[in-house]
């Protein structure tokens, strides 16, 4: 008796997760950022957490309606394509036949073969084969504008959440150190758990968003103290 096998692949999962890991890490860098060039200035504790939630509101509504026009507009192509794809279907069905049969020839099956395995997807589901096959579309990769926009709306709030945090406890007159620690360390917890979740391995994903996130807080801490306003 053949043994249960179950596959877990990181593609059944690219819809959410590329949105989620884009709205968090943006959400931990830019908040983070802005407090840190906030701090720097010297602002009081209260400007900088108004600053802070006030980044917060407005780049979980920007990420939001950001992801929804930009899958809006994958997912529109995706029904274009498919309607032209069944309008082909339907007026020359001999020839779209021919050119899925091309298609499993290209990919390394013999023409007999090729030809056999394209009738016989054609005959349960003609659409479905040539959306996966020719177009690429697939369940586990369709548009999905709502999904995404919750997700890098959710996200984001999650990751501005968490240098907020630290600001509201740090001590004010060492709020940009704290601040920038924290986030370099959670940078480096998303990097690697996105790359988890994935499948790929932690280690360069990781180093890869830490280091874009760090030299995005340089910047902001070296602004924040070059305009500074306070004594």
């Amino acid at each position: 008796m053949a043994r249960g096998h179950v596959e877990r692949h990181g593609t059944e999962r690219v819809g959410w997760l590329r949105a989620a890991i884009l709205g968090a890490n943006d959400g931990l860098i830019s908040t983070a950022a802005l407090i840190t060039g906030v701090a720097a200035a010297s602002q009081g504790r209260g400007d900088v957490l108004i600053a802070g939630v006030a980044g917060l509101v407005a780049g979980a509504f920007s990420m939001a309606a950001g992801e929804y026009v930009s899958v809006s507009s994958q997912a529109d192509a995706e029904r274009a394509d498919l309607a032209r794809e069944r309008a082909e279907l339907a007026s020359d069905p001999a020839y779209e036949l021919e050119e899925l049969a091309a298609i499993y020839e290209r990919r390394g099956l013999d023409p007999a073969l090729a030809k056999q395995v394209a009738a016989q997807l054609t005959a349960r589901d003609a659409l479905a084969a040539h959306a996966r096959d020719e177009l690429g579309i697939m369940a586990s990769t369709v548009a999905r504008p709502i999904q995404a926009a919750m997700a890098s709306a959710l996200s984001f709030t999650a990751g501005a959440a968490l240098p907020l945090a630290v600001a509201a406890t740090a001590p004010h007159e060492a709020m940009v150190s704290f601040v920038s620690a924290a986030a370099v360390v959670f940078l480096a917890g998303l990097g690697a758990l996105g790359a988890h979740l994935g499948g790929a391995k932690p280690g360069r994903a990781a180093a890869r968003v830490t280091f874009w996130g760090a030299l995005a807080l340089g910047a902001s801490a070296g602004i924040g103290a070059l305009f500074g306003v306070a004594g």
